[in-house]
């Protein structure tokens, strides 16, 4: 792999891990693991808040896997799934757009969903014969 291809990806990589990771910081410290689990429970989701505290948690570590660029193809997945999900329960219901002519939408959950398949790919294991 060139140069540019090792700064590219990597840079992709990184930039996942401090969004991702920054979201996660933000619920954890600011006191927003208990309300999102809450809005989990009334969203009939079992045990929604040990769901808020898994998610909040892989968030924070899962990231730090990418940063240290392991296990990139099992974490992506893991969040590909997260946000998936954060798509079906929320965000489709409320249109497309985050801002802007809407609110809450889908957009941004697509583009990152896409951007881990992205990555997810490029780092998966290849067979050599």
């Amino acid at each position: 792999m060139s140069l540019q291809q090792l700064f590219g990806w990597g840079t992709l990589r990184l930039a996942l891990a401090g969004i991702i990771g920054a979201h996660g910081w933000h619920r954890a410290l600011t006191g927003g693991v208990e309300p999102f689990g809450q809005w989990l429970d009334n969203q009939g989701w079992p045990m929604g808040v040990l769901i808020a505290v898994a998610i909040t948690a892989f968030e924070i570590i899962g990231t730090l896997f990418l940063a240290l660029n392991r296990y990139v193809p099992l974490v992506c997945l893991g969040y590909v799934g997260v946000y998936a999900t954060g798509i079906a329960i929320l965000h489709a219901k409320v249109g497309w757009f985050v801002v802007g002519p809407g609110r809450n939408g889908a957009e941004f959950s697509a583009l990152l969903i896409l951007v881990l398949l992205s990555v997810a790919v490029h780092h998966w294991p290849s067979r050599r014969a």
